[in-house]
């Protein structure tokens, strides 16, 4: 089982050998679906970007099969090439190593267009080189009507022309559209660098993409949890417990 924990809600997510075979959420960190999973479970592994109160630390000491804490420290398939380890997200490394779990051998793109959009590259040797961070479609939006106090704030859903015709549809393509086009921008300039690279998309944010780039771009809404599942199947045993 992979349990992991974003700032506002925690999800897990029920592996048997690679195959995803359930997953949940619920809001807050409390992990009370924790109670659903006493049994039937051989090993679990947590990623927080959290502290954690104290129930739900009782409820995963309470678990009786071996759970793994992801940290830093963790040992990983990819030789980690990131200065400062200690301050890179937990999500951003398990997407990688998810991405390469699936096609190894191969230079990757991950993008994960969430909350932020991150942009990391992992070599066909498999060496997680680092990436980039930058402020994601609500983030954006959000910011024009902050900083702007003629703009109005606009919303994600509605109509995205190509070019707006007022001033709602024309923050919100602005915002999409020009994220559409950062997108695709990484993509041809790693293109240039390497021919054969593959790219991972991920997130809860959706593009339409040209027709020539589709086949390049695999999407995984769980390439996270994938690669949790990869690094937890993959630890030396006996595991460490919390």
């Amino acid at each position: 089982m992979v349990i992991d924990i974003g700032n506002t809600t925690g999800k897990y997510f029920c592996f048997e050998g690679d195959e995803l075979q359930a997953h949940g959420s619920e809001e807050g960190h409390a992990l009370t679906f924790l109670s659903r999973f006493a049994t039937g479970v051989s090993a679990a592994i947590v990623s927080s970007v959290v502290d954690l109160p104290a129930e739900a630390e009782a409820r995963l000491q309470a678990l009786p099969y071996p759970v793994v804490r992801f940290t830093p420290a963790t040992p990983v398939p990819l030789q980690n090439c990131y200065l400062t380890p200690a301050t890179l997200g937990s999500d951003r490394l398990a997407a990688a190593v998810g991405a390469w779990a699936q096609q190894p051998g191969r230079p990757l793109l991950i993008i994960d267009a969430g909350s932020c959009i991150t942009f990391d590259f992992v070599t066909a040797e498999g060496e997680y080189l680092g990436g980039n961070i930058a402020p994601g479609i609500h983030a954006r939006l959000r910011a024009i009507g902050d900083y702007f106090p003629r703009l109005p704030h606009v919303a994600v859903e509605g109509d995205v022309p190509e070019m707006g015709y007022d001033t709602e549809t024309a923050i919100r393509a602005g915002v999409i559209e020009g994220m559409k086009h950062e997108i695709e921008g990484y993509i041809a300039a790693f293109r240039k660098k390497y021919a054969d690279l593959l790219v991972f998309l991920t997130g809860g944010d959706d593009f339409r993409f040209d027709e020539s780039l589709k086949n390049l771009i695999f999407a995984d809404h769980f390439i996270v949890p994938r690669g949790l599942n990869y690094i937890l199947a993959h630890q030396p045993l006996p595991m460490i417990r919390l």
